[in-house]
């Protein structure tokens, strides 16, 4: 007698096409948040690294310092994020595959534009963060008693047009409780915390 052939039909495969699909449609979007999260743990690291930089100057000169090649703030290359340690000035190029060393100007560092390419610039220094207390912008400010540092770094984590934005200071700040679009922090902030002031992940 002879044996038939068995095989899947036509409808058994669409559901299995369909289920692909559907898992793909739930876990791709999630997994490229976790990428873009996992690449901002960048800007948080040199925060720090600036806040300890500066924390350390003071200690010597009883003073805070915006110019990076003074407080020897320096972030590896293939940085993502361009960071300002005032709010205005120049910033230590990276645009060849040899490191220019920072001019005694530079204030800030740009994204290292050999590794990510022109089109992913964001050199213009950042405008007022969200704090409802405390210090909003970059730079040192001598008219507070303690004198206080803030820096901010800003980079495109993803394709989209919006900049990710994160800030730290050495003074602790209050934000507004409701999250809003252009505003990530809510809540308080304490000193030496990196705060995302406005999250890409989210746009």
């Amino acid at each position: 007698m002879k044996k038939l052939s068995k095989g899947f039909t036509l409808i058994e495969l669409m559901i299995v096409v369909a289920i692909i699909g559907i898992l793909a449609a739930i876990a791709i979007p999630n997994f490229i948040k976790f990428q873009a999260r996992s690449k901002q743990s960048e800007a948080k690291a040199n925060l720090k690294a600036a806040f300890t930089a500066e924390k350390a100057y003071i200690q010597e000169k009883d003073a805070y310092n915006s110019l990076i090649n003074i407080v020897g703030f320096t972030p590896e290359r293939n940085n993502r994020y361009a960071y300002f340690l005032a709010g205005t000035g120049t910033l230590q190029q990276r645009t060849g595959a040899a490191l220019v060393a920072p001019s005694a100007t530079d204030n800030g560092v740009d994204l290292d534009a050999f590794k990510y390419g022109a089109s992913a610039n964001v050199s213009a220094f950042p405008a007022a963060g969200c704090a409802t207390t405390g210090p909003t912008a970059p730079g040192v400010v001598l008219t507070t008693s303690p004198i206080s540092f803030t820096g901010f770094a800003q980079g495109n984590i993803d394709s989209d047009t919006a900049i990710d934005v994160w800030s730290i200071s050495t003074d602790s700040r209050v934000y507004p409780t409701t999250v809003l679009v252009t505003c990530s922090v809510g809540g308080n902030n304490p000193s030496g915390e990196p705060a995302n002031e406005v999250n890409d992940v989210n746009f």
